[in-house]
């Protein structure tokens, strides 16, 4: 039996909830709403009802609460991925605090400090590192004479539509040149007769856009394509001739049914295959595969607070688990006798280990592998028992084998790096047995979003 929608009136928001959506509470009943503000009056559609919660469309705000404000983008609401420019700056930063502490009480089992006031990041506009953008057909439209598609775009995913772009003018997360490297993209595109990207019928030359920008000034830009041809280079030149200051200019033939790239070849059209990034005294090679925070300057600040937590000494070995390129393994080497960093992506060991030798920096090994499989007695007897271990994993957190080594080895202090409080509370509760949380730390890498980075301290008990 299909569920039936209805409307709820003059619902109150009362507090902000996961993935960005409000919390609002009637008849026993707790509704999210996406796009309310605590303190908004609203009514909504209910869509889909589960036992004690509903999830639920913005239908009208009756009363605005006082922190709403006027999203500058006029994509809001559309876009997806600034989900509390509605908010001002301060109550998002109040609200991912409470985001990591309700994480902490409802989904953890073990006992923390106040947390530590939440870090905000001194550009809240124009600070992302880097972004993918698709190119599509939408609006597909067939003529008599044969198929013809009219409207093409460039810009980013309708949430949760894996064909729909949504046409983007201008982002207020993208530092510039993106915006302009993108409409001219477009532009060429269309004045060309390029086709673009059919994701259901699977044709199409142009596929998707990457463009990351370094602090420093370096600019990569990375175009997949379906097959690399004339087309493709003289789009390629004009790229270049448009945009002189790209320091590194990829392609990527992607033929596959998914947008996944990082297993298929980057191949140099000009400039340097990487971008570097600067970081107090040191400087980091990223390269297209790279993972390096999206907020590369609020990233010094979170590096800032694991180099502290860390409190390492001069005769200390560290281990840096998902140390990426190694970027805080070398940021925090000057000041122990050796670090090792652990990594599955082999091209970021690699990336790691130049790191290391164009910072003159010699008391770092990287070893690629899989965390849960290579994190084992023997690794540990080859390579040193670690006195410090900081541990910055992916979304899904680390994996119950790294867990149980980290029970057994007993290091005196865990800087555990997360973007994700749930399931750091989740592994937080598995590592309380042998380890108390001294010291928690947000900060807010991601103005506009609901995400939010933490630090957490673990001594051993």
């Amino acid at each position: 039996m299909s569920f039936k929608r209805y409307n709820i009136e003059n619902l109150e928001i009362i507090s902000a909830g996961a993935e960005g959506k409000a919390v609002g509470k009637v008849d026993g009943l707790t509704v999210f709403v996406p796009y309310a503000v605590p303190g908004d009056i609203v009514d909504v559609e209910v869509y889909k009802r589960k036992r004690g919660y509903a999830e639920c469309n913005l239908l009208a705000i009756k009363q605005p609460s006082p922190d709403r404000v006027v999203p500058p983008c006029g994509y809001f609401g559309n876009c997806g991925g600034c989900k509390w420019q509605m908010l001002t700056y301060e109550k998002q930063l109040e609200f991912k605090q409470k985001q990591v502490e309700d994480n902490f009480k409802h989904l953890g089992k073990f006992e923390f400090p106040p947390l530590m006031p939440i870090l905000g990041s001194e550009k809240i506009y124009y600070y992302r590192f880097s972004t993918m953008l698709w190119l599509t057909y939408e609006d597909m439209k067939k003529q008599a004479e044969g198929e013809f598609f009219e409207n093409r775009c460039l810009g980013f995913h309708v949430p949760g539509m894996f064909d729909k772009i949504l046409d983007i003018k201008h982002c207020w997360l993208q530092a510039a040149p993106s915006n302009d490297i993108r409409l001219f993209c477009k532009q060429y595109a269309i004045e060309h007769n390029l086709d673009f990207y059919d994701p259901r019928q699977q044709k199409g030359l142009l596929r998707n856009l990457i463009i990351r920008t370094a602090s420093t000034g370096d600019l990569m830009v990375v175009l997949i394509v379906t097959k690399y041809n004339q087309e493709v280079k003289d789009m390629l030149a004009a790229l270049m001739e448009r945009f002189p200051e790209i320091t590194s200019l990829t392609f990527v033939i992607n033929t596959k049914l998914n947008d996944a790239i990082f297993d298929l070849p980057f191949h140099l059209y000009a400039g340097q295959d990487y971008i570097t990034e600067k970081m107090e005294n040191l400087q980091f090679k990223v390269g297209p595969k790279s993972f390096y925070q999206t907020n590369s300057e609020q990233a010094y600040n979170l590096y800032k607070v694991v180099r502290e937590f860390a409190d390492i000494q001069k005769d200390e070995v560290v281990y840096d688990l998902f140390t990426g390129t190694g970027t805080i393994a070398n940021f925090v080497a000057h000041q122990a006798k050796r670090v090792v960093g652990i990594e599955y992506v082999d091209t970021a060991v690699e990336d790691a280990k130049i790191n290391s030798a164009q910072n003159n920096i010699t008391n770092t090994e990287f070893v690629v592998g899989d965390m849960a499989k290579i994190f084992t007695d023997q690794f540990i007897a080859q390579h040193g028992k670690p006195d410090v271990i900081i541990s910055d994993p992916p979304r899904a957190g680390m994996h119950p084998n790294v867990i149980e080594q980290l029970l057994k080895l007993e290091v005196p202090r865990i800087v555990y790096v997360s973007c994700n409080p749930a399931t750091q509370a989740r592994d937080l509760t598995l590592l309380d047995p042998k380890y108390r949380v001294e010291k928690v730390q947000p900060v807010d890498m991601f103005p506009h979003t609901q995400h939010v980075e933490n630090v957490v301290l673990l001594k051993l008990q």
